[in-house]
């Protein structure tokens, strides 16, 4: 559960997916996370390195640690269902189906 709790924070999973090409550093991570205010994702970084999914390098970048590289591995099923769940979603809204629902 304790696994659940850490992935379950806003933005948290989000801050685990960027750095997955390499290392990330503050600011951009803040951009790629719809330019979040500052304290936010200081915090979560934080609790992630503490939890040892999250390093900070001599640079002041962020990385995946071996357990955060695991972590990003399991969120990819979960990635490419969100992308064809985002697809369907997308299809429906310009059915013809749909639009004619939406004009009633």
């Amino acid at each position: 559960m304790a696994a659940l709790d850490l992935f379950g924070r806003r933005w948290n999973l989000r801050i685990i997916w960027e750095p997955h090409q390499g290392p990330t550093g503050f600011r951009p991570l803040q951009q790629r996370c719809d330019g979040m205010s500052s304290s936010v994702p200081r915090q979560r970084l934080v609790e992630l390195t503490q939890a040892g999914l999250v390093a900070q390098q001599d640079n002041s970048s962020y990385t995946l640690t071996a357990l955060g590289e695991n972590a990003y591995r399991a969120l990819s099923p979960l990635n490419r269902w969100a992308e064809n769940w985002a697809e369907a979603l997308a299809e429906q809204s310009t059915s013809p189906q749909a639009t004619t629902e939406n004009e009633v």
